[in-house]
């Protein structure tokens, strides 16, 4: 490739990389650590957080995404929950309006909350109301799946590392057998 053409084409991409429209998130609110709370009657965008929780008094217009932290819907959520390692908690009569998706943690949907697609439930716990409707489907995996396999794994681990240096103490002693045993102090003159 000729290097006017390279040079050119690298013009090319600036211009349109800098006319590109700037991303609009006037409403959204995204924390790291600190607390995301939408009062009674306001409404947000999307909201984002990282080891923190959201509190939803109010509306939310699209996604809720939480890692480390938990997610308390009071009226309703339009779009999609996600959250990682947290719980999510739906008060009587809230409503969702796509998925839910919940790992490492626990979900409560109160009395004729709704959810407008699936609920899923990645080893943790589901606890919904009777008159809870959820549109598509109920996927719930409990935290056992998870943690049998892999406390299995660690004991197999923990018998054989201690298999292995009970052999090779037992390999040492058989070589260099025994070492003296220290006779005991004189007992202190009075």
């Amino acid at each position: 490739m000729p290097r006017h053409s390279f040079s050119t084409l690298l013009l090319l991409s600036s211009l349109l990389l800098a006319a590109a429209m700037p991303a609009r998130a006037d409403k959204d609110a995204v924390q790291f650590g600190s607390r995301i709370v939408v009062p009674e009657g306001k409404s947000i965008h999307d909201a984002v957080c990282f080891f923190c929780s959201v509190d939803a008094k109010g509306d939310i217009d699209h996604d809720v995404v939480v890692f480390f932290g938990n997610v308390h819907v009071a009226h309703q959520s339009k779009h999609d929950i996600v959250v990682f390692f947290g719980s999510v908690r739906a008060d009587d009569n809230a409503a969702i309006g796509h998925d839910l998706v919940n790992f490492f943690g626990s979900v409560h949907l109160g009395e004729d909350v709704t959810v407008g697609n699936d609920v899923v439930v990645m080893f943790g716990g589901l606890h919904a109301a009777d008159s809870a409707s959820i549109s598509g489907n109920r996927v719930a995996q409990p935290p056992w799946i998870f943690w049998t396999p892999l406390l299995v794994i660690g004991l197999v681990i923990i018998i054989v590392v201690r298999e292995i240096r009970g052999h090779q103490r037992r390999q040492y002693l058989a070589a260099y057998g025994y070492p003296p045993i220290q006779p005991p102090p004189p007992p202190p003159v009075q």
